[in-house]
This record gives structure tokens, C-alpha cells and sequence, in this order.
């Protein structure tokens, strides 16, 4: 059920009214975001301003003339010492690259103008079910609304049950809704692969496989999306186009009372906001899960939604690579900001944390198994949007490594890399670092949640991206190790997972490290200012979970009477999509100081 309150309304159709198309060949027309603005001056001197003088911190700090010399030193100290050098010009290049896609996107942001779909397409609306991880009164919600869509032309809504349960065949039956099930077909349940068991893009390929071929396109939301009536009627047209592969929506939480489910949201600003709309300037944003609409004979050419935890942006990224055969060109996507369907974020921090670390584990595969192969088959257009896209979760996951690193290099051992002045290095860190939040702020007037209230800073987003570099770091690690991810349904409704002391034990454990080098930093009288700044500042984002989950404790102990149940569950199963690129600002800029503030 969406919460009450909010302009869904309005909001289902930011993109403008609906259009009829010309009499000519259709292609989706745009309209740009910057042109749209009366006051874009300031605009295009934040994007302009903020990479540049990012780019003049990176030279001052690297210059060779600063780079630090000692007379007589032992030689592994002076190991450690070109190792900070090289951890400053990494963090400093990640940031400059992450500022720079902010004010690319900024620059090319575009929004599709929306016109009416061709009457008598065959539609089937499709949505999963995992017995006992999925509450059903969820299914129920999803399918009623499906069923309420308005569509000229063949309608079908099915649902997709992993278990061929007999209480979803009886909703199924009730409500007039079509039921598949893949259970018990050998062909449709292997080890991996396009039919690979107990995943997602398996259920789905299994269906298209089976009735694909009854339909010009299927729409679907994951299973705790509601859509509104007007879902395809907001999509569909772009399908005149006939190189358009698939159309998605933003991603909105309903369950916006909670307040881990917030800031999440707010995390994803930035994404679904301008990312996604920078990728419509090179016809190819991401393909994203939770809600969208799909042509049958695209995915069928690149053999259904391909193998991955994020088979979304996965089978995405293989869509763009290939050529429609009847026109030659190559398939396009729309993004369309116009909220669609409303789900549901993680409710807790458990829930939260196994998000980002399946997001960003599916964008690690991406890059490892696919990417490569982008070059020869991808536009150079297209190749740099992912690209900038891509990148997000390594340069987080590294970023926060090496500060760490230069953390313990100073604060056990005196290491430094680079002697600047320290009066100059803090006027050109903190004009850049103002420049970057005021590009971040003034994006903010593109946000397209109807939650959050007009004029926000969206800080709980930054912040809780700076929370979330640990876990992509070690989503990363394990990503190089080629360790075997497997795909989880997050569990829903009452049943979200529960948050435990051990839910944050990778925070805490980056906690104890630096706090130990704090101590030792005291002992050994490696006592730099700046440097214990950044370490104290790195202890307090490892701290902030714990410490926001215990005071939620504590304040739910004090409370009187029963505490409520939460009304909605937890987050989509399996929504591929990197966190905001530029929230970064928070924790990179924090990482970033730790390894300049030592110079």
C-alpha cells in the first residue's frame, strides 16, 4: 500500500504531458535539463569551477617539488613514504573523476518528452513470488494494483511462483491473474546460466521461454512495487521508437516512515535524479528491476536476462551492446523520471547493508566479465556513460582503503608523502570541497522522490553513502578473489531481518584499527593535527551505525506501550543500481583529507 500524504500524482508525471507523434519516422525527442533552467550561470560555474579546481588540489599535492625527502633515512620508511605519495594521487584522481561525472551528467541531463502508446500492443505484466520470503498479503497489493492498469490492448498480468505455492494459485484465481511456475522442470532449474535455480533472471527466463513469444513487451515491478493505474500508459509510447529495448522508472520507498528507509532513499538521489537522466543523452541509461517495461524480442536476442546478482544491469549492459536487426542501429533504453511504482527500502541496517553489497558486488562482476568487451560493440558515447556509472563502487571501495592505509602509515610510523603549506592546502581543499557540495545542492532541484520535501540538502543520503564504503570494499575484495556470491531474497514484511551487534562488525572492526592508531599515534608522538582530524572523523563514520542503531534501541526501551509493527518490509530483492555517484563527497571527502592532511 503506498503511504498517504505524498503527490504520487504530480509526480507520475514529471516528464510533461502526454504527446501524440509526428507524422514522420518516430524517434523519442528530449528536452535538457540545464536548458530548462532561467539561472543556469551558476550551474555551469559549480560544474565548470568544481572539477578545475579539484584538478589544481591533485597537481599542487603531487607536484615533485613537494614530494618528501630525508636525508639518511632507512629505506623502508621511504617505502612508506612513496606510498602515501601514491595513496594522496589516487584519492585525489578517484575524486576528481567522481566530481567530473557529476558535472558531465549535470551538463547532459536530459528528460524524454512522453507521447501516447500505439493502441492494440500485447502487454504481460509480470512479478515473482518466493514462498515463505515473500509475505503474500505483498503479492496480493502488487497484483491488484497490475490489475488495475490502463492499457489499449492485450493485457495480462501473471505472477511468477518459485514454489507453484497453492495459496498463490487461489490468488491468482481469485483476482483473475495468470500463475507459472517453473518448479519441477529440470531445464528450467540449473546450477547457473540463463535458467539458473532459485534466482530471479531464472524465474523469468523461464516464463519467456514458455510465453514470450504471446507478447510484444512485458512489464514488470519486483514483488513489493505497487504500480500506479497509469504505468504503461506512461511507458509504453517510447516503444513507437522501434530501437527502444526497454523503458525504466525511478525508485521510491513507501515505507518512508522508517528511518534507515529514508536516508536509503535519499542515498539513491543522485542516481535516479541525474544519472540515469545523463545516460538518456547517449539513448542508454541503466536497466533497473524494480520497475519497468521491456521488449520480448530485445532480451530474447541476447538469451533472456543474463546470469548475474544484478541481472538487471547485467542483461542492460548486454542490450546496449547489440543492434537492432530490423533497422541496423544500435537498441536504446529511456529513463523516464516519472514515478511509476511505489516500493519498499530496507528497514533495517542488516537489510540495508546486504543491498549495497549485492549492488555493488553485481557491478563488480559486470566490470570483471563484461566490461571488456564494451570497446568493440558500444558507441563511445554510450561506453563513457557506463563507464563513469561502473567505476562508482571500486573508486569508493579504494578510496577508503588507502585513507585507512594512510591513516595507520602516520600514525604508526611518521610516514608522509607530500610537504605542502599547510594554509594552502586548506584554501584549496575547502574551496573545492565547497564547490562540490554546491554542484550536489543545486542537482538537488532535480530530485524526483515525492518524499522528501522540496529544498532538502539530502545530508542522510551523503551520509549514508559514507557508511557504505567498508561494505563495498569488502564486496570488492571478494569479488577479486573470484569468491562465489549467490543470490538472496531479502526477507520482507515482519519478517525484515533484525539488527544484531554483529550486523556491523566490518564498521567496528575499522573502528578498533583506528582507534588503536589513534593510541599509538599518542605513544609514539606522530601527533600531526590534520592527520588525526581525518582519523578521528573515519572513526566516527565507522561508529555512526552502531551508534544510530543503539540510540534506536535505547529510545524504543523508553518508549510506552507495545512498540508498532512496521507497516511495509523490507527492500527489492534484487534492484541493481549504483548509489549516488556524488554522495560520495561525504566519505571521499573525509578519505581524501586523511591522506593531505599529513603533508
Amino acid at each position: 500500500m503506498r503511504p498517504e500524504g505524498y503527490d504520487y500524482d504530480t509526480h507520475s508525471r514529471l516528464a510533461g504531458p502526454l504527446t501524440q507523434p509526428d507524422g514522420a519516422a518516430y524517434r523519442v525527442r528530449y528536452t535538457s535539463l540545464l536548458a530548462r533552467e532561467p539561472r543556469r550561470i551558476r550551474a555551469v560555474l559549480l560544474m565548470s569551477l568544481a572539477p578545475l579546481l579539484t584538478g589544481v588540489l591533485l597537481v599542487y599535492l603531487v607536484w615533485p617539488t613537494h614530494w618528501v625527502r630525508r636525508e639518511g633515512a632507512d629505506r623502508w620508511l621511504t617505502g612508506l613514504d612513496v606510498a602515501m605519495l601514491v595513496s594522496i594521487g589516487l584519492i585525489e584522481l578517484f575524486m576528481l573523476v567522481n566530481v567530473a561525472s557529476v558535472a558531465h551528467a549535470t551538463m547532459v541531463a536530459r528528460d524524454p518528452v512522453p507521447v501516447v502508446p500505439e493502441p492494440g500492443t500485447r502487454v504481460a505484466f509480470l512479478t515473482t513470488y518466493v514462498p515463505g520470503k515473500e509475505p503474500l498479503a505483498m503479492v496480493r497489493a502488487t497484483l491488484e494494483g497490475a490489475t488495475r492498469l490502463t492499457h489499449d490492448g492485450t493485457l495480462d498480468v501473471w505472477l511468477l511462483d518459485e514454489g507453484d505455492d497453492e495459496r498463490a494459485r487461489a490468488l491468482c484465481a481469485e483476482l483473475g491473474v495468470k500463475h507459472f511456475t517453473r518448479r519441477g522442470v529440470p531445464e528450467w532449474n540449473q546450477d547457473s546460466g540463463v535458467h539458473k535455480a532459485r534466482t530471479k533472471h531464472g524465474n523469468y527466463n523461464a516464463w519467456i521461454a514458455m510465453h514470450g513469444d504471446a507478447y510484444d513487451f512485458f512489464a514488470s515491478v519486483d514483488t513489493d512495487h505497487v504500480p500506479l493505474p497509469n504505468f504503461l500508459e506512461r511507458m509504453l509510447g517510447y516503444f513507437r521508437d522501434p530501437d527502444v529495448a526497454f523503458v525504466v522508472g525511478p525508485q521510491v520507498y513507501g515505507n518512508y516512515h522508517n528511518p534507515v528507509t529514508k536516508a536509503a532513499e535519499s542515498q539513491q538521489f543522485l542516481f535516479h535524479a541525474l544519472i540515469q537522466r545523463a545516460g538518456n543523452r547517449y539513448r542508454a541509461p541503466m536497466f533497473v528491476g524494480t520497475n519497468n517495461v521491456v521488449r520480448v524480442c530485445a532480451v530474447k536476442q541476447v538469451g533472456g536476462l543474463y546470469d548475474s546478482i544484478t541481472e538487471d544491469m547485467a542483461t542492460g549492459f548486454e542490450i546496449h551492446r547489440h543492434r537492432n536487426p530490423a533497422t541496423g542501429r544500435h537498441w536504446e533504453s529511456v529513463y523516464t523520471p516519472d514515478v511509476l511504482a511505489v516500493g519498499e527500502g530496507p528497514a533495517s541496517w542488516t537489510d540495508f547493508f546486504t543491498q549495497q553489497m549485492r549492488w555493488s558486488r553485481g557491478t563488480y562482476e559486470t566490470l570483471l566479465k563484461q566490461y571488456w568487451k564494451a570497446p568493440f560493440r558500444m558507441p563511445a558515447g554510450r561506453l563513457l556513460s557506463y563507464s563513469l556509472m561502473l567505476v562508482y563502487y571500486p573508486m569508493t571501495a579504494v578510496n577508503w582503503f588507502l585513507g585507512i592505509l594512510s591513516c595507520v602509515l602516520f600514525l604508526w610510523f611518521g610516514a608522509s608523502g607530500t610537504e605542502v603549506a599547510a594554509s594552502v592546502w586548506l584554501m584549496l581543499y575547502s574551496d573545492a570541497a565547497a564547490l562540490q557540495v554546491g554542484l550536489y545542492l543545486w542537482n538537488r532541484r532535480h530530485n524526483v522522490s515525492p518524499h522528501e520535501p522540496r529544498g532538502s540538502g539530502g545530508l542522510a543520503g551523503m551520509a549514508m553513502s559514507a557508511l557504505s564504503a567498508p561494505i563495498y570494499l569488502k564486496s570488492f575484495t571478494e569479488a577479486l578473489l573470484r569468491r562465489p556470491s549467490r543470490f538472496v531474497v531479502t526477507p520482507k514484511g515482519g519478517d525484515a531481518s533484525p539488527d544484531r551487534l554483529l550486523t556491523f562488525r566490518i564498521h567496528l572492526s575499522w573502528a578498533a584499527l583506528l582507534i588503536a592508531s589513534l593510541t599509538a599515534s599518542a605513544v609514539l608522538d606522530h601527533t600531526h593535527v590534520a592527520m588525526r582530524t581525518w582519523a578521528f572523523l573515519a572513526t566516527a563514520i565507522s561508529l555512526a551505525p552502531v551508534g544510530v542503531w543503539a540510540a534506536g534501541r535505547l529510545r524504543d526501551r523508553r518508549a510506552p506501550g507495545p512498540r508498532p509493527a512496521p507497516d511495509t518490509p523490507a527492500p527489492a530483492s534484487a534492484a541493481a543500481g549504483p548509489a549516488p555517484a556524488f554522495a560520495a563527497t561525504g566519505a571521499t571527502s573525509s578519505v581524501s583529507g586523511t591522506m593531505t592532511g599529513g603533508n
